[in-house]
């Protein structure tokens, strides 16, 4: 009686439960995913929280240490006061919710038209040194000429409408993330630029392939401290040219003398622009902790 045993042939990798090893791999690796993003999230929420404790710490510190005169300076129980217990409370949330809708507005403008730029000219510098050369000492001397100064020729120019917005808010957002994206574009790895040359690829596949996935974070750096900038451009925008938002409303409140408006008008605007900014910041550890990758450090 002679029992036929076949030999398994050399290098095979059938054994058991190999068939199993890459739904084990695929979950191990869905459940670091997991884990990372619940982490990043977690770190987000937190430093946001610990944002909001911070900015009012120092409100109460800074009105204690100069002793300002309490008929000029609010602190934050006068502003929550005055959006929610005294008489004309539902007013006052209309009113000041009102101005901080028509800024977001502005600085939604901005926000778009200076990104935007932001983003074809980095691109176009990695498709040209000459298009970079050119633009770039442009772009500098924007950015150290003061708004101010720059106002009066902006407005006669374009007027007092959306283009002289999108003109003071492109400006404030244009250089930081010009700069920013251009740095993440140059920042991916000498040997996947060759291994693109080697199979043929252009300079418009190393593009593509391998410099805009590697400046994910960069993009996402510029994109949140464009936030903040486009808020900034707009109030610049609505306080020297068309009126109107939180920047316009302002300069009516001062001869007023209605202060706590103006403290509430600032609280508004700066506690908005906090949460954009982190809500930018949450999207961004999320995103970026799903595809393994690194927030950039330092902005």
């Amino acid at each position: 009686m002679s029992t036929d045993v076949t030999a398994a042939p050399p290098g095979s990798t059938d054994r058991p439960g190999s068939a199993d090893e890459p739904e084990v791999v695929t979950s191990r690796v869905s459940r670091e995913a997991r884990r990372a993003v619940t982490a990043a999230l977690t770190r987000s929420v937190s430093t946001f929280a610990l944002t909001i404790v911070a900015v009012v710490v120092l409100w109460f510190g800074v009105l204690a240490v100069f002793d300002i005169s309490p008929l000029i300076a609010k602190n934050p129980v006068d502003v929550w006061n005055y959006f929610t217990t005294v008489p004309a409370a539902a007013d006052n949330r209309a009113l000041i919710g009102g101005n901080v809708m028509v800024t977001l507005g502005h600085a939604g403008i901005g926000f778009i038209s200076g990104l935007v730029a932001a983003t074809v000219g980095a691109l176009s510098f990695q498709l040209s040194k000459g298009v970079e050369h050119s633009i770039m000492p442009a772009a500098m001397l924007l950015r150290s000429v003061p708004l101010i100064a720059m106002a009066p020729v902006i407005i006669l120019i374009f007027g007092r409408g959306n283009a002289t917005i999108a003109v003071i808010g492109g400006i404030v957002v244009l250089f930081p993330a010009l700069v920013t994206i251009s740095f993440g574009l140059r920042s991916a790895a000498t040997q996947m630029n060759d291994l693109i040359a080697v199979y043929g690829g252009g300079t418009l596949t190393r593009l593509r392939l391998v410099a805009v996935p590697s400046s994910l974070p960069a993009f996402f750096a510029a994109v949140r401290i464009s936030v903040p900038g486009a808020i900034t451009g707009a109030l610049l925008a609505e306080w020297l040219a068309t009126g109107g938002g939180v920047g316009g409303s302002i300069g009516g409140f001062i001869p007023q003398a209605q202060f706590t408006a103006l403290w509430a008008s600032v609280a508004g605007i700066t506690a908005v622009s906090l949460v954009l900014y982190n809500v930018v910041q949450i999207a961004e550890n999320v995103v970026l902790a799903r595809m393994g990758m690194t927030p950039r450090k330092g902005v």
